[in-house]
């Protein structure tokens, strides 16, 4: 059967599902969930993406994230590689963790976004070995679950960096302040009464969930797809992701950071420019760590690595950076 198309656009909302190959753990200790929560952290800051809610299980992952630059093949190739190559090191295994490829289904309207962050944050408290639990265990259990964003969505922990609360918090009708009070109502009471009519329409099609009017578009959008494109795996309703020369990307950093192609290669104390080009080169020119480091004149890829781990982290506090990192990117994604 034919892998579906990839319905990939600029400001797409998506319930993203990743699962253990046969059905088997892809979590064996707490060890293995903070490694991935913080590939995950890393990658949201990477590629731009604004990720609502997650939760993670023992054998499979929610995300509720929106790509505003359209890249969630590339965002998420990341994360499952650098996931991967961890628990394959740390458990003495190999070959494939994950179930094929990542589940996606674009999310349309507040309505379905809201019921939807109700559905994952749910999750642990629908396990067979809870469903019998009374009431109130129930939901002690899922205030206290540590692998989920629900805790700090009703103010149980502190804010994480890397999840973006505004947008799910925004649509409840209350006043601010009563905003995650009202959220914990509206998904406490999901646990004996869940919506049945949402989770129908999330059976519908593994394309999008919404109302029926948006199963007919996406599904006449798909046909369009099928009919014009005959092979790619993925694909853009605005453009489609494609690596660019190096020499491209170059100007545009030099560009953009105003400094010339001299200035940018040669090795300078406290400068983030050189890693910022790193990343770039990696994420958007197809290079290897490798061949970063040999375009930089620098000892290995490992070097390279430490770099953008290390930049990974300066992206977090420094704005400015982040900024001209964005400029960058917009750049180069609207060459032709």
């Amino acid at each position: 059967m034919a892998r579906p198309l990839r319905i990939l656009y600029d400001g797409a909302v998506y319930h993203v599902t990743i699962r253990g190959n046969a059905r088997r753990a892809i979590f064996k200790t707490d060890d293995d969930r903070e490694r991935f929560m913080g590939v995950l952290a890393e990658s949201v800051g990477r590629y731009d993406i604004r990720l609502y809610l997650y939760c993670l299980m023992q054998n499979h992952v929610h995300l509720v994230l929106e790509t505003p630059r359209g890249n969630l093949s590339r965002f998420m190739q990341r994360l499952q590689t650098a996931y991967t190559l961890y628990f394959n090191r740390k458990h003495n295994r190999h070959g494939h963790l994950m179930q094929g490829r990542f589940g996606a289904s674009v999310v349309d309207e507040d309505e379905y976004i809201l019921k939807l962050s109700r559905y994952v944050h749910l999750n642990p408290v629908f396990v067979k070995k809870l469903k019998q639990l009374p009431l109130r265990e129930r939901i002690q259990f899922l205030r206290a679950y540590p692998w989920s964003s629900y805790r700090s969505y009703i103010g149980r922990c502190s804010l994480e960096t890397f999840v973006d609360y505004g947008p799910v918090l925004a649509m409840m009708d209350c006043r601010k302040r009563q905003q995650r009070a009202c959220y914990r109502r509206f998904v406490e009471a999901g646990i004996s009464d869940i919506d049945a009519a949402f989770v129908e329409s999330k059976r519908q099609s593994r394309l999008c969930i919404g109302s029926e009017s948006y199963h007919e578009k996406i599904k006449g959008l798909y046909h369009d797809l099928i009919e014009g494109q005959l092979y790619p795996e993925d694909v853009s309703f605005r453009r489609t992701s494609r690596t660019h020369s190096s020499e491209a990307i170059l100007a545009i950093v030099c560009e953009v950071l105003a400094i010339s192609p001299e200035t940018l290669l040669r090795r300078q104390r406290d400068s983030w420019f050189r890693p910022l080009l790193a990343q770039i080169l990696c994420d958007y020119g197809g290079l290897t760590q490798r061949q970063v480091a040999t375009l930089m004149q620098l000892k290995s890829g490992a070097a390279v690595s430490q770099q953008l781990k290390r930049l990974s982290g300066e992206l977090k506090k420094n704005p400015s950076l982040k900024k001209q990192r964005s400029d960058i990117v917009r750049r180069i994604e609207h060459m032709s």
